[in-house]
Formats: structure tokens, C-alpha cells, sequence
């Protein structure tokens, strides 16, 4: 007696049946676990809004983590806000650029800050307490050389804790970074309400 043909709910179930037996093995093969080198780039939007969303991740787990700004320093921005209102216990905030090199004006002035904010960004890295560091438009800084990529590059590999997290965000991040990452994300534009005349809004740009 031949068998009768198949639901479409009962593919539907033995092929999710088969789609899960194949992910639980490689679940079951994936034990370590390390601090990640993770890179968020490209000229699309989200790049420090994925990291600030791990920044809440690592609070609502109850991990001490920390921001240091590159750029937007000078900006009322809404995540600094919420962080330093609530969560100042949990997460430090460091505010360190004082806009975007083309607004400043001033090169040695933006290489200072760049500089100063490096220094406190591994300062915050070595802290055993630490286990989250989010490096906010430091990109930028490396790709106008106002801090060496190649200093980074070697300080991440060789001298951060074996088990802290440090994402690096901003567009054009220069490829020494991308090769000693572990994860690196490129936001990719598509469209931008900016290219239609539309200025940055509150609750989505900042």
C-alpha cells in the first residue's frame, strides 16, 4: 500500500525537525568563549546605535561596561542621557570629542582630544572590573590618523584582558583593525531621509 502523501503542515515540520537537529550540532560543537574584538563600519546607519544596544545588553546583565566618545562629544546625544541618568553605576561615560573635525576647525586641537580619549580607553580596557568598552566614532580618528591604527591594533591583541569586549564604531575603518578583528559589521546605505533634504531627528539620529 503506498503511502499517503504529505501535509503541507508535516514538510513543514519534518523539514524544521531536520533544520533544528543540524543547529543543535552545531550548537553542541561551540564551547569557548573569549572577549571579542568587534568592528562596526560602512556608510549606512546603525553603527553606534548596534553598539549602545550592547551597552544595554551588558547593563541589564549587570556588567560594568563603558563608553568612550570620539566625536560627538559635544552633542546632547539621547544615549548619553539615559546612561548617565540611570545607569552611572554600571556603565562610565566618557565624552571626549568636541565634534566633527570639519566643525572644529582646528587639527591639533581634534588630535589632542583624539589622543586623550585613546588614553583613557585603554585605561578603561585594563580595568579588571570592566568587561564592555564601546570606542564610539574612534574610526574616524584612526582614518585621519589623529590616533594610529597600528598602535590599536597591537594594544587590543596584546594587552586587553582575555575576556573583555571592546567595540570599535565609524565609517572607513582601515583594514589592520578589520584583519585582527574577530566580528566586523558593514552597515550598508541604501536610502537616507538626509539625501531628501530631511535634518537628523531626535529619537533616531541622536
Amino acid at each position: 500500500m503506498s503511502e499517503l502523501p504529505q501535509t503541507d503542515e508535516a514538510r513543514h515540520a519534518a523539514k524544521m525537525a531536520k533544520k533544528k537537529a543540524a543547529r543543535d550540532k552545531i550548537m553542541a560543537s561551540k564551547e569557548g568563549e573569549k572577549g571579542l574584538i568587534i568592528v562596526h563600519t560602512g556608510p549606512g546607519k546603525g553603527k553606534s546605535s548596534s553598539g549602545f544596544g550592547m551597552i544595554l545588553r551588558c547593563i541589564a546583565h549587570q556588567m560594568p561596561c563603558a563608553v568612550v566618545q570620539f566625536i560627538k562629544g559635544a552633542w546632547e546625544t539621547g544615549e548619553r542621557t539615559l546612561i548617565e541618568a540611570n545607569f552611572a553605576d554600571l556603565c562610565q561615560f566618557h565624552a571626549m570629542g568636541e565634534g566633527f573635525t570639519w566643525e572644529t576647525q582646528d587639527k591639533a586641537r581634534d588630535i589632542e582630544m583624539a589622543q586623550k580619549g585613546w588614553a583613557k580607553a585603554k585605561e578603561l580596557i585594563l580595568d579588571p572590573e570592566i568587561k564592555f568598552v564601546l570606542l564610539d566614532e574612534i574610526n574616524i580618528a584612526m582614518r585621519y590618523d589623529y590616533i594610529d591604527v597600528n598602535e590599536v591594533v597591537q594594544f587590543l591583541k596584546n594587552d586587553k584582558p582575555e575576556m573583555t569586549h571592546v567595540c570599535l564604531t565609524g565609517r572607513n575603518a582601515k583594514e589592520p583593525l578589520i584583519e585582527a578583528a574577530d566580528m566586523v559589521t558593514e552597515m550598508t546605505l541604501i536610502k537616507h531621509p538626509f539625501r531628501s533634504g530631511v535634518k537628523g531627528q531626535k529619537g533616531v539620529e541622536f
